[in-house]
């Protein structure tokens, strides 16, 4: 993927932070509104650990996980809320063992999820 930014492809399955940063930061120069979500703590099995960025622009474009893909449409959904309304959320996702195979990941766990508007 293009990043837009810098011109250069970004082909890595995880960008680091400053990589998603920096998207952001590119379309809020472009004048697109964007959000961040970040890890703010894990329970149990996590595929993304605390730290994690996930960014999302007015269009649904994002860079970044914040769950190696298995909430990334429910973030994306909560991001475009957030950036209409400006109010910042703590999302909550938990899986069981019983249902973790469902959603992808090898076993239950908990991960806690912060967006907030980038301005």
């Amino acid at each position: 993927m293009s990043d837009g930014a810098t011109g250069e492809t970004d082909t890595s399955i995880y960008p680091s932070t400053d990589r998603v940063l920096q998207q952001a930061a590119a379309w809020r120069a472009e004048g697109r509104k964007a959000a961040l979500a970040t890890v703010v703590a894990t329970w149990g099995s996590s595929p993304r650990p605390i730290g994690s960025q996930l960014a999302v622009d007015e269009t649904g474009s994002m860079l970044g996980s914040v769950s190696g893909g298995c909430i990334e449409g429910a973030v994306v959904t909560e991001a475009l809320e957030v950036m209409e309304d400006g109010r910042p959320r703590l999302l909550d996702f938990g899986v069981s063992d019983e249902n973790a195979w469902e959603v992808g990941l090898a076993c239950g766990g908990s991960v806690q999820v912060f967006v907030e508007i980038l301005d």
